[in-house]
């Protein structure tokens, strides 16, 4: 599924404009099929205004300290799953590529878990997930749902039949 991009700036004159209109893919990975990523707008450190509107450029897909991220994030079922002719090192290398550094804060030893130095703010826009905590605590969302995750151990797990989606907006934060 393509997602609209509207993306506004300033003229030299400093008047509001709209600077691009696009449909932006998704991002997709064998290693994680079904789920797809839509990069919509993030940076390496705040933004200063007035700007052109011009993406900034981003290193990985977790941000830094000072960084954000905003996309829209879909799970599908967790009935659909990896396949056995999967090269998984290829899959791998592969998700790195698309997904800079998002691989490695997945905890081997428990599928889907992870940890990062980030407040996330989520909307659950359809479907229903479940977000898993430490010591097997879970609570189910619906559309219409947020979460406010404060850098904590999660996972997310679509028990449902149909695909989740959701809305996100990452934000880099110091762990001490």
């Amino acid at each position: 599924m393509k997602i609209r991009r509207v993306v506004t700036g300033h003229t030299p004159e400093g008047k509001a404009t709209v600077v691009s209109d696009t449909q932006v893919d998704p991002v997709t990975v064998a290693l994680l099929p079904g789920m797809e990523f839509h990069q919509l707008w993030g940076a390496d450190s705040a933004p200063t205004f007035p700007d052109d509107g011009a993406p900034h450029s981003f290193s990985t897909y977790f941000p830094p300290l000072g960084g954000f991220r905003f996309g829209l994030f879909t799970l599908p079922p967790d009935s659909l799953a990896l396949t056995a002719d999967v090269d998984v090192e290829w899959a791998l290398k592969e998700a790195e590529e698309k997904l800079p550094g998002a691989i490695a804060h997945l905890e081997p030893d428990n599928p889907g878990m992870h940890t990062t130095d980030t407040i996330d703010f989520e909307c659950i826009i359809s479907g229903e997930v479940w977000l898993e905590l430490d010591d097997g605590v879970e609570v189910r969302l619906r559309a219409g749902d947020t979460v406010v995750q404060n850098g904590t151990r999660h996972g997310w797990r679509n028990k449902g039949s149909e695909p989740c989606s959701m809305v996100t907006i990452l934000v880099g934060a110091r762990r001490r």
